[in-house]
């Protein structure tokens, strides 16, 4: 009789800071003090607030251990923290990469509506930069948005890509979509 393998469990810990190497600093070395690994983790500047995901892989006692420890060290270097369990993400191999560039004069609804549009056509959010900027030119402010997502399996890319383009001309926004791609190809 074969022993079950153990599923894998994970925390999902975002944190909010003023200081964003002193708030890595902090939750990566609680994740290895409490003999947990730190599996991903992205970290961007607001104005004068950083923001902290990590995912953190554990044995159940040390994600216990180490999900107890962070209200005291939120409350010693001044962050705020929220903890999720969560499990790993199901493979899906037949699902397919794809990357939407979208660049416009910004309008508050554009974010929104391309949400919808991706909703609309089932196609799963994986990663998404916005930015705004005032362009030199003309001093007008600009949105560049780049959307990293996942087509479901089956999904015809050209009248996607038809039906996503024909969506960005009607909204007036500069767009691309085109296969993901690895930035560091081996």
């Amino acid at each position: 009789m074969s022993t079950p393998t153990v599923r894998e469990q994970f925390l999902v810990i975002s944190a909010l800071g003023a200081n964003p190497m002193e708030l890595t600093n902090v939750l990566c070395r609680a994740s290895h003090e409490n003999r947990c690994a730190v599996v991903t983790s992205r970290l961007t500047r607001h104005g004068e607030c950083s923001a902290l995901v990590l995912e953190v892989s554990g044995s159940w006692d040390a994600l216990a251990r180490l999900e107890g420890s962070l209200p005291t060290l939120a409350k010693r270097h001044s962050f705020t923290v929220n903890v999720v369990r969560s499990a790993a993400l199901e493979n899906r191999p037949q699902a397919l990469p794809y990357v939407a560039y979208v660049s416009s004069a910004y309008r508050p609804d554009i974010i929104n509506e391309l949400c919808q549009f991706f909703m609309d056509h089932n196609v799963e959010l994986e990663n998404l930069t916005c930015d705004t900027y005032q362009a030199p030119q003309t001093g007008g402010t600009m949105l560049n948005a780049t959307f990293t997502v996942t087509l479901p399996a089956g999904t015809q890319i050209s009248w996607l890509r038809d039906q996503f383009l024909d969506f960005a001309d009607a909204m007036n926004l500069d767009a691309l979509i085109e296969p993901w791609r690895p930035q560091n190809p081996m």
